[in-house]
């Protein structure tokens, strides 16, 4: 571009944007009503004469009595040879020419958009060739990031509004002339609290969970209204649906609707769109085929041994039906998952299922054991106390290591910790512990069709070589006496290789891996991510500028959160849904992920605070990160800090270039607003918990570090493994239906006599596991359009040079920390990076391709 144009008094500006296509008009069911002229006339439109743009000045005011800014006149579009649309929206840039004289108007700092066409289009940016004042922000181009849609005027209160690229705190900071266009904005974006959201609303409120629903055949506490002191929740985005009064419960409900509102600007990009609906298309419509063979009872809902469930994915399994027309398959196919691509029965060995806590789909509960948690008695479902089952003697049984004498080629038992004392002062001893989480709601759960679970504790041993040895498995359940719950009953599991007992042990295993598997679902992946984060992504927008730098350094990481949460309530988590049908919990999941929520602490979601508290570090300044871990090789701590540690380390260089002091913190009103409306409305329930005071750099730099974190890092270490690992039912079931058969009983024959039918019994059945296998395919792919941790969609995200900078380094250090995962993984001495199912722990390399590919770290919860 040249600089300003001479053209009388014009400056020339170019408008990138987006228009709605020609398939979206044409299934548009409004666009269809009436005559048809409305809709020949809405593909005709000529945007070079519907749409104009307004300038407003950053250094001018209106008049002396008026501070606001000094608007200027429409503008047009120009130099477009064709108005008609594609069949698929593409970036367009137009040229346009502003009416703007600097002496009086000054410096454009905002611009105003008018749509007058029936069609929304989105608006990517406008660029104007101004050779503003040197200082850090202005160059030759004023830049101004929009990415937002723009519907017909008649359904906003006030002109919508678009600000330069430049970041301002609030208060004196913004020039005065903005201040006003500012406070206005962030008016608009909250909304009056009243009225049902329309698709085109561009309105952050807060709800509880009143939209999940509830089911005829429930009982009077059955799915409750998640958010409140009872069933505390995290809040979600209001749509403002009419609602529903159950009277079994006395809840208020909202009403189902065919599309759940969010604000406009938060639904997936056309690109993505379109590839969710495909993959969704594709790995949910696998379950009509065998759901209508189940319905004609033209198969059985069991497995028949493993090779059945292998087929799946090798050829596929012929489905006894096809439906003529729909383009249904008549084979169930799957792609082969990571676990299973280079052994097929490494999954069941001990040194797996250990190395799954550590560095599987769930890594973050594994902690630490305490002494006084043997001595301890299990926490009663009523007034009577039992002691643990475990005991020193039965973990001491397998504490030994067996290693190979090399000089002599033989094995020698080596005893080199005998006792437990020992072990536990060593830091040796460990536990996945699902007691409390899993105890009071067991009796509920083993009330279900087919549902028969225990609460788990596994124990574990820490070897000289850094992997993890199983001692023990502790299966505990409600114990019934005179029609009473009066106790616990517990059974204790050893390792066992051979006979009846090694089938006990495998079985065993898989109540522990239901358990995580639930665990990992319901609190791990959902509740701690999605759930948690989108009172922050509503806050953001309520309560930061888009001007303000603190909301250009967040907004990315939280693209899409809101709408998939949205996607997630209506068809996963929805009384009734996916997960009901296909989870152990049943009706009662949603419900258990709060009584969960009712401990979370922020605060605690930092990764070295979290691995502090688990026991899984201590500080050590000397140590790298500053924290000694307690398993050295403990593939998502070590990925995990250096990951944390650039996140942090660039969050505290940004937040230093607008906060010098402590002060500036505390009087930044948008800032304590935001923190205020985030344990005041977003996380209300918990209101009274430690949060963070927000007065000084250094807490302002944590709580952003730990949005960050949740939003990218830790979400894609829960989420992004799911297929690999999950996608093979027999590593990762999500039910169990059958408790360990006691001796002297059929269930034990059986047992003895086909172990793999009994293992097979016990677990997810056949229908269930098509439709989990399906939506982890889908939970676990990447789009085509992910923007990665280090990444921007846009270069021109802000105006700051030194920010730019920064963000450069932080983008270059992940490429660092990429370099350096991969080659940890190939270190041989490091076995829990790879173990016995060869698959290197690669799901916090910051990049990724398209596709399930068990890696890359998106900005957002994105999917």
């Amino acid at each position: 571009m040249s600089s300003i144009v001479e053209k009388g008094k014009l400056v020339k500006g170019k408008v990138v944007l987006i228009r709605k296509t020609l398939i979206e008009s044409l299934t548009n069911p409004k666009a269809l009503i009436g005559t048809g002229f409305k809709l020949i006339n809405s593909l005709v439109e000529d945007i070079t004469k519907s749409v104009s743009f307004k300038l407003i000045s950053r250094t001018k005011s209106q008049d002396t009595t008026n501070v606001a800014g000094k608007v200027g006149k429409d503008s047009y579009l120009e130099n477009k040879a064709s108005v008609l649309r594609t069949l698929e929206g593409i970036k367009e840039e137009f040229d346009i020419y502003f009416e703007w004289e600097d002496i009086h108007m000054g410096i454009p700092g905002a611009f105003y958009v008018t749509n007058r066409m029936n069609d929304e289009f989105f608006l990517v940016s406008l660029t104007l060739e101004y050779p503003a004042p040197t200082t850090d922000h202005d160059q030759n181009n004023i830049h101004f990031e929009c990415n937002s849609w723009v519907h017909n005027q008649k359904f906003y209160k006030t002109d919508r509004i678009f600000f330069a690229n430049i970041p301002y705190l609030p208060g004196k900071a913004t020039p005065v002339t903005l201040q006003t266009y500012r406070e206005e904005e962030l008016k608009n974006l909250r909304g009056d609290g009243t009225g049902k959201r329309e698709k085109w609303d561009r309105i952050y409120d807060y709800d509880v969970y009143n939209d999940l629903g509830f089911l005829p055949s429930d009982g009077q506490e059955d799915h409750p209204v998640l958010g409140g002191l009872k069933y505390p929740y995290p809040r979600r985005v209001r749509t403002g649906r009419k609602l529903i009064h159950n009277n079994k419960n006395g809840g208020e409900y909202e009403e189902p609707a065919e599309d759940n509102y969010v604000p406009r600007d938060e639904n997936f990009s056309n690109v993505k769109g379109k590839e969710f609906r495909e993959l969704g298309k594709e790995s949910l419509g696998r379950v009509t085929p065998l759901l209508l063979s189940l319905y004609l009872k033209t198969t059985t809902n069991e497995f028949n041994g493993f090779e059945e469930v292998q087929r799946m994915y090798e050829g596929g399994v012929n489905l006894p039906i096809s439906i003529p027309g729909n383009c249904t398959p008549s084979v169930l196919q799957f792609p082969p998952p990571n676990v299973i691509q280079e052994s097929k029965f490494a999954w069941m060995t001990d040194e797996e299922f250990a190395r799954e806590m550590i560095a599987g789909v769930n890594p973050v509960v594994i902690r630490r054991l305490k002494i006084e948690e043997l001595a301890s008695p299990c926490k009663p479902l009523c007034n009577c106390t039992q002691p643990s089952t475990i005991t020193n003697e039965k973990l001491e049984i397998n504490m030994n290591e067996v290693k190979v004498d090399e000089r002599y080629m033989k094995l020698t038992v080596i005893i080199e910790i005998k006792f437990v004392e020992q072990a536990l002062a060593q830091g040796r001893l460990f536990i996945l512990d699902y007691y409390d989480a899993f105890m009071s709601y067991l009796t509920k759960i083993n009330q279900l069709h087919s549902a028969k679970a225990y609460a788990t504790r596994t124990f574990l041993y820490l070897k000289d070589d850094g992997t993890l040895k199983p001692l023990a498995i502790e299966l505990s359940k409600p114990h019934k006496c005179e029609d009473r719950y009066l106790g616990i009953e517990s059974i204790v599991v050893l390792p066992a290789d051979r006979g009846v007992e090694s089938t006990i042990w495998q079985l065993a295993k898989a109540h522990v891996v239901v358990n995580d598997t639930n665990y990992h679902q319901l609190i791990s992946h959902w509740l701690n991510t999605h759930a948690v984060i989108e009172p922050f992504a509503i806050a953001t927008h309520r309560n930061l500028s888009v001007l303000h730098p603190i909301y250009k350094l967040l907004h990315p990481h939280f693209r899409d959160t809101i709408n998939i949460n949205a996607l997630a309530r209506k068809s996963l988590i929805t009384a009734g849904g996916i997960i009901e049908q296909t989870f152990l919990p049943g009706p009662y999941s949603m419900e258990m992920s709060s009584a969960v929520y009712k401990n979370w602490v922020f605060t605690d979601q930092a990764l070295p605070n979290d691995l502090i508290k688990r026991g899984m570090a201590v500080k050590d300044n000397s140590a790298p990160h500053g924290l000694s871990l307690a398993i050295k090789d403990y593939p998502y701590a070590v990925d995990g800090l250096e990951i944390w540690n650039a996140i942090k380390s660039w969050v505290q260089k940004y937040v230093s270039l607008y906060y010098s002091k402590d002060d500036a913190v505390q009087q930044d009103t948008e800032l304590q607003a935001w923190w205020k409306e985030v344990q005041e409305k977003g996380h209300p329930d918990l209101k009274d918990a430690q949060w963070p005071k927000m007065q000084t750099s250094e807490e302002l730099v944590e709580t952003l570090s730990t949005i960050i974190w949740i939003g990218s890092a830790l979400h894609a270490a829960v989420n992004f493994g799911q297929y690999p690992y999950g996608g093979y039912i027999l590593n990762r079931p999500t039910q169990s239906r059958r408790w360990i058969p006691k001796e002297g009983t059929p269930e034990y024959i059986e047992m003895s006599k086909n172990p793999q039918e009994a293992f097979l019994k016990t677990i997810t059945p056949k229908y269930q596991t098509v439709v989990d296998l399906s939506v982890l395919e889908l939970l676990s792919t990447h789009s085509s359009d992910e923007v990665y941790l280090g990444q921007r969609d846009s270069l021109d995200w802000t105006a700051d040079q030194k920010a730019k900078v920064l963000f450069t380094s932080f983008t270059e250090r992940l490429k660092q920390i990429e370099d350096d995962i991969s080659d940890r993984n190939l270190n041989q001495e490091l076995k829990n990076r790879t173990g016995p199912i060869k698959l290197p722990y690669t799901v916090l390399l910051p990049t990724s391709e398209k596709g399930i590919t068990f890696r890359g770290i998106p900005n957002s919860i994105s999917i």
